[in-house]
């Protein structure tokens, strides 16, 4: 047949008209009918082309009726006006697999769906949800922050009348032993002669006292490691 010839054989399929035209026909060009009969097949192939559609992957899910086996367009719950509306379930795009766990509600607070039509919270939340948040009863006084073990107090930082960490160390000149400040002041005032409490050294008076600034920076270093 030379090339803008039509064709002139009659053709089975729907009747569209007054020709006889198949809505699986893949060129109108040539066959023997009317503009409006070719436009009438054309609509006819959209409409059947639409209604069939290409096959559902196996993890497709409405998200419509939120179920599978049927296309959004196809929907059930579209014919049913007295049907309400699902919950609109989110996607899980971005989340790695790894930190999602799997449900089987997809009315779980936080539930999602994934790439393969499974639902699953992500597992942050999962642990969350099973702790649950814990109330503190109203006018319960306020627990102070429990500290944490620290290293202990080298001798060498304790006072030797307290046994507690120097503060504001001195140094006793009789001896040299280093006291708290307050400590040693308090000991030397309150003996009749002004006792050195370590060497025994009578008459030692409380200003000759001299700081120890090498302990206290010491202290100050270990109090805020």
């Amino acid at each position: 047949m030379a090339p803008g010839q039509r064709c002139k054989r009659p053709l089975r399929g729907v009747d569209c008209g007054s020709a006889n035209l198949t809505c699986d026909m893949t060129n109108l060009a040539f066959v023997d009918a009317s503009e409006e009969d070719k436009l009438k097949v054309l609509v006819n192939q959209s409409l059947y082309n639409m209604k069939a559609g290409p096959g559902l992957p196996a993890n497709y899910t409405c998200f419509r009726c939120g179920s599978t086996g049927h296309h959004i367009r196809n929907c059930p719950v579209s014919a049913d006006k007295a049907t309400e509306a699902p919950l609109r379930i989110k996607k899980s795009t971005g989340i790695p697999r790894s930190f999602m766990v799997e449900v089987d509600d997809p009315s779980i607070k936080g539930a999602m769906l994934t790439n393969c039509g499974h639902y699953a919270i992500p597992a942050i939340h999962a642990k969350a949800y099973a702790v649950g948040k814990k109330e503190k009863p109203p006018f319960l006084p306020q627990e102070l922050p429990v500290s944490n073990d620290k290293d202990p107090v080298p001798k060498e930082l304790l006072c030797l009348i307290c046994k507690e960490m120097l503060t504001d160390a001195v140094v006793i000149p009789c001896c040299g032993n280093s006291f708290c400040d307050d400590c040693i002041r308090t000991a030397l005032l309150d003996s009749d002669q002004h006792t050195c409490p370590t060497c025994k050294q009578s008459e030692v008076s409380p200003d000759t006292l001299i700081a120890n600034k090498f302990l206290r920076q010491v202290n100050e270093r270990f109090v805020w490691k």
